[in-house]
């Protein structure tokens, strides 16, 4: 019996750490550029005894480990927003950003200018061009930011925003809501910048919720057969303490 409930118990801690990022991934449904997470599972086979001596072989037991949080980087859906800075990537890239971590990535193109005229985020951290940061005088206008990242305003060419790929995108190291870092950017290529529209969410309200009950259920259905377990034991100790009375 102890052996079904720490089984049980090991896929309950499991079904915790789903619901978790299920959460998060709900919290985040209306959050510009968030990329879902999904979890990923896998079977632990519990070592067996290596001495051939005892009457009966010892038996394979079978745990649920949580193995890994994968990033789900499919496209949300592209929103005009009608604003000159706002931008969304039509393909794989991501913008770069300076964080008083250092650089990050995002999808987030909601940009506004600070008072320094320096093109932030809504965080306030600094967008960066392939030459840094990005600075607009008082008297710019018509910003136009063209589909290869290139910046221009009425004073002329700005830069080019700093568009960068990664090898192995499961590799990054999410910070946040819609922040990554990760080694070795590279520049990203196939890519298109969309200016005046941003990149919702790619989380599925009526999936998550969905997912959110199964695991609820699951969980409840563990709980309610450890509750059989611990019967089962109780009525086991309370008959042999009658037996021997």
């Amino acid at each position: 019996m102890e052996n079904a409930q720490l089984i049980g118990l090991s896929r309950q801690i499991a079904l915790q750490r789903q619901m978790d990022v299920v959460s998060n991934n709900i919290a985040n449904l209306n959050t510009t550029g968030f990329k879902a997470e999904n979890i990923l599972f896998e079977d632990y086979l519990m070592p067996v005894a290596r001495d051939n001596d005892f009457p009966r072989p010892d038996q394979p037991l079978h745990y649920v480990q949580d193995w890994a949080t994968v990033h789900d980087l499919g496209a949300g859906a592209m929103v005009q927003t009608g604003n000159d800075l706002d931008v969304a990537i039509n393909g794989n890239g991501f913008l770069a950003v300076q964080t008083a971590a250092g650089e990050r990535y995002t999808k987030a193109g909601s940009f506004q200018l600070d008072n320094s005229g320096t093109l932030v985020d809504l965080s306030g951290n600094p967008v960066l061009s392939t030459g840094g940061p990005i600075t607009f005088g008082p008297e710019e206008k018509n910003i136009t930011i063209a589909p290869d990242g290139a910046i221009s305003s009425s004073a002329g060419a700005k830069g080019q925003l700093k568009l960068v790929d990664f090898a192995n995108p499961q590799s990054l190291k999410r910070e946040g809501a819609n922040l990554f870092s990760g080694a070795n950017p590279v520049a990203a290529s196939g890519s298109r910048i969309m200016q005046g529209f941003v990149e919702r969410s790619n989380v599925s309200g009526v999936s998550e919720m969905a997912e959110m009950i199964r695991v609820t259920r699951a969980y409840e259905s563990l709980a309610n057969l450890s509750q059989q377990q611990d019967d089962l034991r109780r009525n086991a100790i309370q008959r042999l303490g009658d037996a021997n009375a």
